[in-house]
This record gives C-alpha cells, structure tokens and sequence, in this order.
C-alpha cells in the first residue's frame, strides 16, 4: 500500500538564540539537532518506501546565515531522489518568499507550491492530487482555502497549508480558517502545519498537524516528529506518528515532599531522570526539573537556589539511560501546612501577622503601594521574574500567599520551641 510522510516546522539551522546565557549548555549539540532530525526524516522515507515526501510550510527558520544551510537541504534531496521519494512543499511564516533572499535550485524531485496563487499536482501513478498554496509574507491574515481548487474526483485528495486554523494557544493566527471549510472542501487529507504540536484535528477527512520536527526549547517537550500517510488509489487508510528529534525537551515534575534532606531531594531527581531519559531512547535529554508539592525543606530550598541547582546537576551525572542536560532548576514546592487554622484568631505575632496578611489580600492597591515601598519585598518579588521566554511572573496575590505560608509555618515553628 502507497506511502507518504508528512512533515512541518523543521526550522532548519534554527540560531536558537539565549543558549549561551546556560551555564554548561551543549550549544553545538542543541543547534545541529534540527539538521539531525532532517536526517531522520529522509531516512524514514527511505526506509518506509514512502512516494511522496510533503512539507507543509517552515522548512527553513529565516534567511539563511551562509548557503551551507541550502547545500545540507539540497545533499538530502539528492537522497530522497536517489530513493524515488518526490517531495512538495511550500513556504510558511518563517521562510516566506518575502524572507529569504538566498536561494540554491533543488533537484528536480523537489516541487514547490507557488506563493503566488493555489496550484495543485497531480501524480498519475498514485492516482493523488496536492493542492496548496505558499506564503507570500510572514503576516498571512486571509483564508487562502476559499482559493484553492475543488477536489478532483476520482482521486486521492490531499490539502498542503501552513495555518493556525481558527486558533491556536501560542501561534499567531496566521492563515486563518475553519475547520468545516477544511472538511466542506471534500479533501481526504489536509496536512497542516505551522503548530508546534502533534494533532489529529478530525478523522474522516483527516486534518493533521504532525508538530515540529525537533523541539527547541522547553516549551516544546515531548517526541517530535512526522506523520506516516497510507492510502489506497481512492482513501486514506492510516496515520501514524513517528518520533524523529534528535534532542528531547521534557519537563520534569519532582514530588519531594518526602524528603527529609536535600540529599534526599537528588535521589528523588536522580530516579525521575531515569525515567524520563528512558522514555528518550538515548537521546540527549533537555530537562527542566520543577520541585514540586509540600515540603518540610521549602524555606531551605527557596533561601538556596545555587545549591538546589547543583544537586540537581549532580543527579544528572548519576544517570546512565541517556545523556541529560538540566536547562534549569525551578522550585516550586510550598511550605507545608500545619495545624493552626488561618492564624487570624491567634493572639501574638502569629495573629497580627496573619490579619495583616489577610488585609493585604483584600486590598490590591494597598499590596501594590507595599511592594513599592520596600525595597527588599521588591527585591524578594523581582527573584520570582524567571528567565526570559520561561513562564510568566506569578502574580501578586499568588507570592503573597505563598508568603503567608511560609511566614506563619516558620512562626509556629518558634512558637512551638
């Protein structure tokens, strides 16, 4: 049964810029993966005994640097070609014809969709048609499918375009359009790209998003890849993800609420790792490890971050699944609770802390006011501000009740002896 794979976002020679600012990062490493992962796609085309090879928009991240990046695209479709792979493609945000002025010819094996209009190829011995249509600029605001042409009857009908459909968190909304369009449009295929994450949007026709092809940065954890396509001469009959990063992004959420010590905190990372770097297959794993849950060393991992980074590193060290990374080390833990109610009602410090908290609370320009004239919980807030292109700030009222937990747990503990 016929073949296709289909691919987006590659990013090809992405700069990743920010790399330098982690202490240790292995920046070449981390900056040859979307090549690496480039060459993992042709070689599960070659490998599978795909016909068709389509890429639906954000081959290249910009303008390229040097025309190496044009000479490693035009070395692997020489591959595919030697393979009998044909391969389509079009132009997306980041690689419109409006960005790239550099430009080396392609084998003949390699077509692209103009930018200029929708245009459609056939391919008579597969008895499948692809229609789509480029970006002529990054900023594509119109629904360039009301444009495209009806399906051919008969034929195996597949849709290439670069969209956000009717939105998506954390993509600009570019080439906006409906899903009913999509699935009215009569397709049996529509291969979608732009959005970072792997999606079966709808079945029946399938409209897919196969994700990038290799994460680059945090924010995109998890297997990246492509989508293996079979179709018959009149349907779809099967798709399939496959993982083809070269470096795997995860997020590692370590509950430690059972450590007694910090030395207790890096066994509890030292085993998260292993499993996360297992389920990497030997990849390099770039990790984020969150510290998470209730914990009686919560003031003591917050008055220390250096050093709860360097445990964290170290347990990195002790994995021996895969090589592992640690981007960064974020603690996220809170004080535990005990057993004296709000505090409003307590007499003493503990009491008139709590109500002064609780009034805080209740009074946002009161807090605003406070927070701007002490220098040092101005302070103290600015070390919540994490990197830049990480999460956002946590808000006021969210640090102020993290500070209430630790100001009366610590209060109590004094109280108590």
């Amino acid at each position: 049964m016929p073949k296709l794979v289909h691919a987006a976002d590659l990013h090809l020679d992405s700069p990743l810029v920010g790399l330098e600012r982690y202490e240790g990062a292995p920046v070449g490493e981390l900056r040859r993966a979307t090549r690496g992962a480039l060459d993992r796609l042709v070689e599960l085309c070659v490998n599978e005994g795909a016909e068709l090879l389509l890429i639906a928009g954000d081959l290249f991240d910009g303008n390229w640097r040097d025309y190496s990046t044009g000479l490693f695209l035009c070395e692997r479709m020489a591959r595919l070609r030697e393979a009998g792979v044909r391969v389509v493609w079009l132009r997306g945000n980041h690689d419109a014809a409006s960005r790239l002025r550099k430009h080396l010819r392609l084998p003949e094996n390699v077509r692209e969709l103009s930018h200029a209009r929708p245009e459609s190829v056939c391919f008579e011995d597969l008895n499948l048609v692809v229609h789509g249509q480029g970006f002529p600029e990054q900023a594509v605001l119109e629904d360039l499918t009301r444009r495209y042409p009806a399906a051919v009857s008969g034929a195996v009908n597949v849709g290439l375009l670069h969209t956000a459909l009717e939105g998506r968190p954390g993509h600009d909304p570019y080439a906006p359009c409906t899903l009913s369009a999509l699935v009215d449009r009569g397709y049996d295929y529509w291969a979608l790209g732009h959005v970072h994450a792997h999606e079966i949007v709808h079945r029946a026709p399938f409209v897919v998003y196969p994700g990038n092809l290799q994460g680059r940065q945090v924010r995109e954890s998890g297997p990246k890849g492509a989508v293996v396509v079979t179709f018959d001469s009149a349907k779809v009959t099967g798709v399939e993800h496959r993982a083809l990063d070269v470096v795997r992004w995860a997020k590692v959420r370590v509950e430690v609420g059972d450590a007694g010590t910090l030395d207790d905190v890096g066994d509890a990372v030292q085993r998260a790792l292993v499993r996360e770097s297992a389920l990497a297959s030997e990849r390099l794993l770039a990790a984020r490890v969150e510290l998470v849950g209730p914990s009686a060393l919560h003031a003591a991992l917050r008055a220390d971050p250096e050093r709860v980074t360097q445990t964290v590193r170290a347990a990195a060290l002790d994995v021996d699944a895969g090589p592992v990374w640690i981007e960064r080390a974020v603690v996220a833990t809170r004080a535990e609770r005990l057993d004296f109610g709000d505090g409003v009602s307590a007499a003493g410090p503990l009491g008139e802390l709590a109500r002064e908290i609780t009034a805080l609370k209740a009074d946002p320009s009161t807090l605003a006011t406070f927070l701007a004239e002490l220098p040092a919980l101005a302070e103290l807030f600015r070390k919540y501000r994490p990197a830049a292109g990480s999460e956002p700030v946590a808000e006021p009222g969210a640090l102020l009740e993290d500070a209430r937990e630790l100001l009366l747990a610590r209060l109590a503990e004094l109280e108590s002896g």
